[in-house]
């Protein structure tokens, strides 16, 4: 499913009679451990990072927004994902500051711990209510600020069925996440039982950026019948020593291809790091190629669901 059909999808939706009840402001929703509450549909909206700005285009807000932050600064933008952007103002290409979001007159900021936000930093729920602005946090990112469960698809689901409520499109949210349903069970469907042991690579040299079980890789990587060999690391985004890799050994390496590294370079290091010379992945070339908006919660998470499926069983 591409975001150009999930744009289509709105849109009819959009010119049909609504399928869910209509939003009752005001509105509360839970966002990580808070209450949140809008009297009204946000107006000037801005969303943080690539994966948050499609869910929000993908459920047809583009006019409700102010613009986006948090994209070219780190990635790079496909051309339809740019198409799809023309008309909406980047506000910031890294991290947007208090006096940007307040220049731009925006009432709710959509982004997440790690993604945007940091604990105690200039941009948080607790700064930004004061001036006005609610916060939406991203639900994978919770686990930065509270005790939860593992990641899952349903975080991604959880936060466009909240999003469809706080902007009043509930029809358009739920159908987004039927399809996403839809297109993960049909991946499923026929997974063989064997699962192959997953090492995911984002970054990092001395030591590796991977992800645990709290963050949207382990449900991706379990979606797509495979197993993170750091499923019992209570982490989220988090950095691990390579002799923890190599005591595990994965027998295949995703690899999340994003900034100034390309995914080959990435590869090309795996490959030549001495430490990892016995693994099983390294000595097989067994890599996997996701790009970041698709290892991040999100819509494309069904992309990558099928891209991993592939890998790890074949077609």
């Amino acid at each position: 499913m591409t975001l150009r059909s999930l744009l289509c999808l709105a849109l009819l939706l959009g010119s049909a009679q609504a399928l869910a009840e209509a939003t009752h402001y005001p509105l509360t929703v839970q966002s990580c451990n808070r209450e949140v509450t809008f009297k009204a549909a946000p107006k000037h909206a801005v969303s943080h990072d690539i994966n948050m700005t499609q869910m929000m285009l993908a459920l047809g807000l583009k006019p409700r927004m102010a613009g986006y932050s948090g994209v070219t600064g780190w990635k790079s933008v496909t051309p339809e994902m740019q198409t799809i952007l023309d008309g909406l103002p980047e506000l910031a290409a890294k991290y947007p500051s208090v006096e940007t979001l307040l220049n731009a007159n925006v009432d709710f900021f959509f982004a997440g711990w790690d993604y945007g936000m940091r604990v105690g930093g200039d941009l948080t729920p607790q700064t930004l209510q004061p001036l006005g602005i609610n916060v939406y946090e991203l639900t994978e990112s919770c686990a930065f600020v509270m005790k939860r469960p593992p990641a899952s698809l349903e975080d991604t689901y959880n936060d466009l069925r909240n999003l469809g409520k706080i902007f009043d499109v509930q029809d358009r949210a739920n159908a987004v996440i039927a399809e996403m349903q839809a297109q993960v069970a049909e991946v499923r469907k026929d997974l063989p039982t064997d699962k192959p042991r997953v090492f995911l690579y984002d970054s990092g040299e001395d030591r590796a950026m991977t992800s645990g079980r709290l963050g949207m890789p382990q449900a991706l990587i379990d979606a797509a019948g495979g197993r993170n060999i750091l499923d019992d690391v209570e982490a989220s985004w988090t950095r691990v020593n390579w002799e923890n890799v190599v005591e595990r050994n994965p027998q295949v390496i995703v690899i999340v291809d994003y900034g100034e590294v390309t995914a080959a370079q990435k590869e090309q290091f795996l490959l030549n790091n001495q430490a990892l010379q016995s693994v099983d992945a390294i000595k097989n070339q067994r890599f996997i190629v996701i790009p970041y908006v698709q290892a991040t919660p999100g819509i494309d998470n069904v992309l990558a669901v099928e891209t991993l499926a592939k890998g790890f069983h074949g077609e």
